[in-house]
């Protein structure tokens, strides 16, 4: 192997690792099941064979990888849990696996022309007549217009408290994406093919119920048009993009389906036109925005009828429910929190009941080089960068919180756990709970292999509402338990206008009532840190930092794999060289020439 001048291995002198030409020389399979799991493995990994020994995350593996591997597997009657995946990531060890027990859904009974709508007809719903009836009554077209009736998702569940919290305001939970389009015929196609996304998906043809109910439901309906107004822009009005989201405003009424809406208006400097899409929260998330989109790229290219069956949201959510052992997420939560009694809030910052709409976003690139190492370390240590990143994100928190012991939230895929399909079904099947870490014990090795069980545990309550969390901690009163949430997101790499011809994506926005949420997108070949945060706290600052430490972080990894000392967390710099000597140096220089003087001479002097 190369080494340095100080004889310690030279990682920059090794060849690109070729993670596909390690596979498949260990062991064979030895049965059945194990033949299974091998041929899904390489068909995920897009490799040509895999060992039982071979490990699925040092062969590039990741949680979008997990959710497509369980669903093959499911369709050749194999059935592995999440945790045994991340605990146990090779063919032998969830060979060995019992396995994961699906929820069995009942059918929705609501006959097509209903005229009547009957608590026997709700398997999923526990709604007496009255409150059926009164469901019903605010449904455009009556039981005739009803498909479904059914809980909320835990997701949705703290999205509609944060709606009524608004009580009618700006809604922090609506986003809004503005769209160029070069002719009026390009726009009207658009919003053509999004009604026909509308009609094939249930969970936009949903609106929500909750008054004088003693469990809020959401409410399918068979048919919902598409919104589509037009507004007239002010040509001495600046912005027209700005003018036209400040004139659709930033609230929706979710007793009204769909929840997805359009302005649009003729640019008045020019002759192109812009569509505003506005979608709440409570109907989509990240990958169910890009299920949408890639449906409209297909309808406008003419191959709408090759599109796949939609799958009802209902699945997910009895699955989620069904299987929800809320006993269990009490236990597992009151274990994790139950010593935590304060809040940990990055820069003294409390308030999580904010509407987002004074946010300022960044967005920092995380170097080529840096890049690659993170990666190389996350491999060597058969772990997904999120973990490794999870990890920078609490040093950087315990630095700006002044806390040793933080908490913070992590937004979960949500569709692991979530049955059949669950990789193409459209809605809000994602999850914000819980993680903790004690940056004052572990040494670096440690917490990274600490991360990845509790992430993996934490999948096992995935769907388990934050409500459960918030209440299993020490933390008392309204007190929120954590400020600030990491969302890592594994995303395609293309713009979302990429693939519908004459048209530019302008703006997107997304909001939360966190006052500082930490976006870490990876597109496979680079890293961005994207933050969204409020005044005071400064966003690009917060992006340099979470950059710094996951570069020392990493190289504190490389030290220790190479058998170097397993530096503390504790210690790791959330600061670079010159930034720290500004801080410790520059800030303190404060000497000044003065003249010996007594006070009444300084103040004649500056009389």
């Amino acid at each position: 192997l190369p080494l340095s001048v100080n004889g310690k291995l030279d990682r920059k002198a090794l060849p690109v690792p070729d993670f596909a030409a390690l596979t498949g020389s260990g062991r064979g399979p030895a049965n059945v099941r194990e033949e299974v799991l091998c041929a899904a493995f390489a068909e995920v990994l897009d490799v040509p064979e895999v060992g039982v020994d071979d490990n699925f995350f040092r062969l590039g593996g990741h949680s979008l990888m997990s959710v497509r591997l369980i669903e093959i597997l499911r369709t050749h009657g194999v059935s592995i849990s999440v945790r045994a995946l991340f605990d146990t990531p090779t063919v032998a060890g969830l060979a060995a696996s019992a396995g994961a027990e699906q929820v069995v859904v009942p059918e929705n009974l609501i006959p097509a022309g209903a005229h009547e709508i009957t608590p026997a007809m709700l398997p999923l719903a526990d709604l007496t007549a009255d409150e059926v009836q009164q469901v019903v009554a605010c449904v455009e077209g009556g039981a005739a217009n009803v498909k479904d009736i059914y809980p909320l998702a835990p997701l949705q569940e703290g999205l509609l408290f944060h709606h009524l919290l608004a009580d009618g305001g700006e809604d922090a939970y609506v986003m809004r994406a503005v769209l160029d389009f070069d002719s009026r015929s390009r726009a009207d196609a658009f919003t053509s093919a999004l009604q026909r996304v509308v009609d094939r998906h249930d969970i936009y043809r949903t609106s929500f119920a909750w008054e004088g109910l003693r469990e809020p439901v959401q409410v399918v309906w068979r048919r919902a048009a598409l919104p589509v107004e037009e507004i007239a822009l002010d040509a001495q009005g600046g912005d027209p993009e700005a003018g036209l989201v400040a004139a659709a405003g930033a609230a929706m009424n979710l007793r009204q389906a769909p929840l997805v809406g359009t302005h649009i208006a003729a640019d008045p400097g020019g002759d192109r036109w812009l569509v505003l899409v506005r979608m709440h929260h409570t109907v989509r998330d990240h990958t169910a925005l890009q299920v949408v989109l890639d449906e409209v790229e297909a309808i406008l290219a003419g191959r709408g009828e090759e599109l796949p069956e939609p799958l009802p949201f209902r699945n997910f959510v009895a699955q989620a429910r069904g299987s929800a052992d809320r006993a269990g997420h009490e236990r597992y939560f009151a274990e994790l929190l139950g010593d935590v009694t304060e809040a940990t809030a990055p820069y003294g910052m409390a308030d999580v009941r904010g509407d987002g709409a004074d946010t300022v976003h960044e967005v920092v690139a995380f170097p080529a080089e840096l890049d690659r190492r993170l990666r190389e370390v996350a491999r060597s240590l058969g772990v997904s960068t999120a973990t490794v990143l999870h990890v920078a994100w609490a040093r950087v928190l315990a630095a700006v919180s002044g806390r040793e012991d933080v908490v913070f939230g992590s937004v979960l895929y949500g569709r692991l756990n979530a049955g059949a399909g669950a990789d193409r079904v459209a809605g809000p099947f994602m999850n914000t709970l819980p993680v903790r870490v004690r940056t004052d014990e572990p040494g670096v090795l440690a917490a990274v292999s600490a991360m990845r069980g509790q992430l993996a545990q934490l999948l096992e309550h995935e769907h388990a509402p934050l409500v459960v969390a918030q209440r299993a901690s020490g933390v008392t009163g309204d007190t929120p338990l954590f400020t600030s949430f990491l969302n890592y997101r594994r995303n395609p790499g293309r713009a979302v206008d990429e693939g519908m011809d004459g048209v530019r994506l302008l703006l997107v926005r997304e909001r939360t009532n966190y006052p500082l949420v930490v976006l870490l997108d990876d597109y496979g070949d680079r890293t961005e840190v994207a933050v969204d945060s409020v005044a005071p706290i400064d966003s690009r600052a917060v992006g340099l930092l979470v950059r710094t430490t996951a570069g020392n972080l990493v190289t504190a990894l490389e030290s220790a794999l190479d058998g170097g000392p397993d530096v503390p967390l504790g210690s790791i710099e959330v600061l670079a060289e010159d930034e720290l000597r500004q801080v410790l140096v520059g800030w303190n220089d404060t000497a000044t020439e003065a003249e010996p003087a007594s006070v009444h001479e300084l103040f004649e002097a500056q009389v």
